[in-house]
């Protein structure tokens, strides 16, 4: 089996084995007691949150192919891949919101370029037949030092498919390596969650608590007084029969019998008093910050009104998404692009305008100084308003008042005869 058809039945999920497997390992690691939530960060919420707004930020970004001027060029298939299918089980939507899980969750993801080179290879022409997402933790990346792969060595991936036991050997041009900002060697990235383990792991702890709380009912612990002595067997006894009593599901705490000489005292822990709210706000807010999260945008809107969301909206492009497309398209256009296409300036950018819309009211002003000050046609304020564009609307206007700094006093000089 190709490694075509090993990544395509892994999307798909179509490998009986996988599946078997997984559930097999997950039931074992359970029974041995090795398996706990806190190897589970995803089920954190604020961690959650995080993927989520970073993932869906990236997928909802439209890639555009541009040549020198920033116009938009004509499409290679690479470009046809990016914008319209990367791979035949993945929009491009799916197919970059599935890299941002891979980059963020693991620090990196791996894209293997499917396609064949021409004579001249990594010179020459190279034809791009489809765009595929590795799992994260099935690829280790080799640096060869000593040249033993070849001359001048370099880095290469190693593609291990687990379930099936085959290996796959990629150069460097042929995948697409993304990364986070954490990175010490400037090759692999670290991931977020394995530099704040400790505060995540508390995060579930907490959440665990809370659960746990709701299930019995609200009281932690409880205290049962009795006269007399009972052996180990029915004290275990006594004690499940009141656990059933307050913790079951018909009764849930409202009626526990207490008998004669017996007297139930609740041991209740105040979560105002161990400051519960505020430790797990602190966390999730430490959290959001190691992603560059917003606080509005874990929907902590304390300190938030609708100007200043609207800033750190804007901050949010600035500060964290920013970095992220610069890396995405330093990426690309190197491994994308053959000599000639980069030499004649073509390039790919996304499109960061989708995230950076206003209010319609905003939105008109600014689109109208644009046109009135002859920086955008009216054919293009149209377009981005998603409107049909109109004869006559492709040339840019602007107030014929205007004139150069270096011609001020000209029309002073004229008549006086200068």
């Amino acid at each position: 089996m190709n490694v075509f058809e090993v990544l395509r039945d892994r999307v798909a999920g179509r490998r009986e084995n996988h599946k078997a497997v997984g559930l097999d390992d997950e039931k074992l690691l359970e029974w041995l007691g090795i398996s706990a939530p806190f190897n589970r960060p995803i089920q954190e919420i604020t961690y959650f949150t995080c993927l989520k707004m970073l993932s869906e930020t990236v997928g909802k970004m439209p890639i555009k192919f541009y040549g020198k001027g920033r116009e938009e060029a004509e499409g290679n298939a690479a470009y046809y891949l990016l914008k319209r299918r990367p791979n035949p089980l993945m929009t491009p939507t799916t197919f970059w919101t599935t890299v941002e899980n891979n980059r963020n969750h693991f620090g990196n993801a791996y894209v293997w370029v499917q396609g064949e080179f021409g004579k001249k290879k990594y010179g020459g022409e190279f034809s791009v037949k489809g765009l595929w997402v590795m799992p994260s933790n099935d690829v280790t990346v080799i640096i060869d030092d000593k040249g033993i792969f070849g001359r001048g060595g370099g880095i290469y991936y190693w593609y291990s498919d687990k379930y099936s036991g085959e290996s796959y050997f990629f150069k460097n041009q042929e995948v697409l390596h993304f990364k986070t900002s954490t990175t010490f060697d400037g090759i692999t990235g670290a991931s977020v969650r394995e530099i704040l383990k400790n505060s995540i792991d508390g995060a579930i702890a907490a959440q665990n608590f809370k659960n746990n709380l709701y299930e019995s009912g609200l009281t932690a612990r409880a205290a049962l007084q009795y006269t007399g002595d009972l052996d180990k067997k029915k004290e275990k006894a006594l004690v499940k029969r009141f656990e059933e009593y307050a913790t079951g599901a018909n009764n849930a705490g409202k009626f526990i019998p207490v008998p004669i000489g017996m007297r139930i005292e609740p041991l209740s822990i105040s979560m105002a008093d161990s400051q519960y709210y505020e430790l797990a706000k602190y966390t999730a807010l430490q959290i959001a910050g190691a992603f560059g999260i917003k606080p509005n945008q874990i929907n902590d809107y304390e300190k938030s009104s609708y100007s200043n969301s609207e800033m750190q909206q804007l901050s949010f492009y600035v500060d964290t998404e920013l970095y992220i497309l610069k890396q995405y398209e330093e990426e690309i256009n190197y491994k994308l692009l053959d000599p000639a296409e980069e030499e004649a300036g073509l390039h790919y950018k996304f499109n960061e305008n989708v995230i950076l819309r206003t209010d319609t009211k905003s939105q008109a002003e600014i689109l109208s100084k644009y046109v009135q000050n002859g920086i955008r046609t009216p054919n293009e304020a149209r377009a981005l308003l998603d409107a049909p564009g109109k004869p006559g609307g492709d040339d840019l206007m602007c107030n014929g008042n205007y004139i150069k700094l270096t011609q001020l006093g000209d029309n002073y000089k004229k008549k006086e005869g200068i």
